[in-house]
């Protein structure tokens, strides 16, 4: 209990910084990650099902497809991580396929999100042991001295790393090939490009659930850090920037006015937004370049027939220091 509520007090802090922080830059930003929280995270699992949001169904039906050759290439007893586990759906497609595996372990940031996730992992797959971990894993962390070394293998679908600014996709993808260790596998989701009338629609459903998930963000800040965000003032707006390849979410302000967070004070003008999201989509090539730059080798590639999505499996490779300066980030050229 005491680790949970350090937990959730570490998490309050930075989410404090990261919002006072970003409403003070030019254009105002708040990192993604703190879309998920309860409400959120149960919002998102929503959108998942929406028929304009192709890219749950598509990776599904890959892993459903191809769970007996993606199982064969983590091997037997392995020790599955996922990041940004979320309601972890689509880890039951491969925990089912897996041959003996060790131990599940969920990673998330929305501690009682995370919670329901274990318990019904460990209701379906009792002989299975599930430690989960409450952190974020977009920032550096060590995994806990009672997760097995051998065989572990990194799991991180639905895109999410296209969330990511490309330094920070770079930093998560050596991140995890440190976790796995030099045997170390992992099986990664990719969106890819396609048609940007596909795009906006997936970001921007019919019924507003995106926008409702969207708006949540401004309600969690109402209430946890004493936010007067007036909801009914501020609309979800999804668009493409082609030049970062990416759909990006956005809460627009409707009119001028003046939002106080924390004590402090923030001015709007009437069209200015919060950045809240960026959905980057690759292309297979460019990808593999990267995932390689991060000391990963691209064993696979599974793909739907229309290519809407990719699943990559990979192989941990031997680290190249030359290759891996911080600033290295995913290839804008040859990525995007």
């Amino acid at each position: 209990m005491l680790d949970l509520v350090e937990s959730k007090f570490g998490q309050h802090e930075a989410f404090r910084a990261d919002v006072l922080g970003g409403l003070a830059q030019r254009q105002k930003t708040i990192p993604a990650r703190w879309l998920y929280d309860q409400r959120g995270s149960e919002l998102f699992e929503e959108i998942t099902g929406l028929d304009e949001y192709y890219l749950t169904r598509t990776e599904t039906a890959i892993l459903r497809r191809n769970s007996g050759e993606m199982a064969g290439l983590l091997g037997e007893d392995a020790v599955l991580l996922e990041y940004g586990a979320g309601a972890g759906i689509k880890s039951e497609i491969l925990i089912d396929a897996l041959k003996a595996p060790r131990m599940y372990v969920p990673i998330d940031i929305a501690a009682d999100f995370l919670a329901q996730t274990a318990a019904r992992i460990r209701d379906r797959f009792p002989e299975l042991p599930t430690r989960p971990i409450i952190t974020d894993f977009t920032a550096d962390f060590d995994m806990p001295a009672d997760i097995p070394a051998q065989r572990r293998a990194a799991f991180f679908p639905g895109s999410t790393i296209g969330n990511l600014g490309q330094s920070e996709a770079a930093a998560l993808l050596r991140r995890m090939r440190q976790h796995v260790g030099e045997r170390g596998k992992a099986m990664i989701g990719v969106d890819l490009r396609k048609d940007v009338e596909i795009l906006i629609a997936a970001y921007d459903d019919k019924r507003g659930v995106t926008a409702e998930f969207n708006l949540n963000l401004l309600r969690r800040i109402n209430r946890e850090l004493n936010g007067s965000f007036p909801l009914e003032a501020f609309a979800h707006e999804a668009r493409w920037n082609e030049h970062e390849s990416a759909i990006e979410m956005h809460l627009v302000s409707r009119k001028p006015q003046v939002v106080s967070v924390a004590g402090r004070g923030f001015a709007f003008a009437q069209g200015e937004t919060i950045h809240t999201e960026t959905c980057r989509k690759f292309d297979v090539a460019g990808f593999a370049y990267a995932a390689q730059q991060s000391s990963w080798r691209v064993d696979r590639v599974w793909s739907d027939p229309a290519e809407l999505f990719a699943v990559f499996g990979l192989h941990a490779h031997a680290f190249f220091p030359s290759q891996l300066a911080p600033e290295v980030g995913l290839p804008a050229a040859i990525g995007y």
